[in-house]
């Protein structure tokens, strides 16, 4: 099984980049060809490794509006198994990728990570049920680590977020997040994710230091980070960015590397 060590080469704050796939075959937004998109995914990943970022992550982020799991067709499997091997050809070994399938499709994901050496996924919804953007979302702990036992692909790494972004936790609210995280890590999740409340929001960095000290899982911070701000999040494991280091801080913009450079040269220089 891949140890955690191999995906956070660095004690504490792994960069991953993130990579939001063009809108994907059968989605609203498409209208790119296959070949399109995944040139633009792996010309990410390029320019990622150029500025020594540690990790990637691919999402399908542009398949707005997303729909739960049991709705995505197997065009979106297939496309993403298809866009995670070209990537993985133009990253380098030893740089762990991830990624995740919107909506809470944890299974496909698992699945495409499986048959394309990524190194784990992002899950949503794995511990207690909640409100989303797609409508009511069950826990999924138990039947996908079942899933994953299945196949083989205990190898893959499967990270939590918990009380997630674009989300009402309105039905659990007597669940806080540290009971939220430490019962993620008791239903074996290999790490937790703390968000802000939306795409982009940085998450409140108290909550971050709380979660941190309850659990032995690695923590990683999944919205809102910047090179302004990241120096409250320092005792993370990990940073997962997508928004800051695009144009004008817009996830749906091409990269910006000057802001890459710049965030990297502040990690290095504090």
């Amino acid at each position: 099984m891949n140890t955690i060590q191999n995906i956070f080469k660095a004690k504490l704050n792994n960069v991953f980049g993130m990579i939001h796939v063009k809108p994907l075959p059968g989605t609203p937004l498409y209208g790119r060809s296959i070949k399109q998109i995944i040139y633009s995914a792996c010309k990410e990943a390029e320019i990622y490794m150029k500025y020594g970022i540690d990790g990637i992550v691919v999402e399908n982020m542009h398949d707005i509006p997303y729909v739960p799991a049991k709705e995505i067709g197997p065009e979106i499997v297939s496309s993403m198994t298809r866009i995670c091997t070209s990537v993985k050809q133009v990253v380098p070994e030893h740089v762990p990728c991830g990624l995740q399938i919107l909506a809470a499709a944890n299974e496909e994901a698992i699945a495409v990570a499986h048959a394309t050496d990524f190194q784990f996924i992002r899950a949503e919804g794995f511990v207690f049920g909640h409100v989303a953007d797609e409508g009511y979302m069950d826990a999924c702990a138990g039947k996908l680590l079942r899933y994953r036992k299945s196949i083989g692909a205990e190898d893959v790494c499967i990270f939590t977020d918990i009380k997630k972004k674009h989300s009402s936790h309105a039905i659990t609210q007597d669940v806080s997040l540290i009971e939220t995280a430490k019962a993620a890590e008791f239903f074996l999740t290999d790490g937790v994710i703390v968000t802000g409340t939306a795409t982009g929001q940085p998450a409140k960095p108290y909550d971050v230091v709380e979660v941190k000290k309850c659990v032995t899982v690695p923590v990683l911070v999944g919205s809102g980070i910047t090179v302004n701000n990241v120096h409250k999040y320092k005792g993370a494991d990990g940073f997962i960015i997508g928004s800051h280091f695009k144009k004008d801080g817009m996830w749906q913009n091409e990269l910006n590397e000057t802001v890459i450079l710049e965030f990297m040269n502040c990690l290095k220089n504090n």
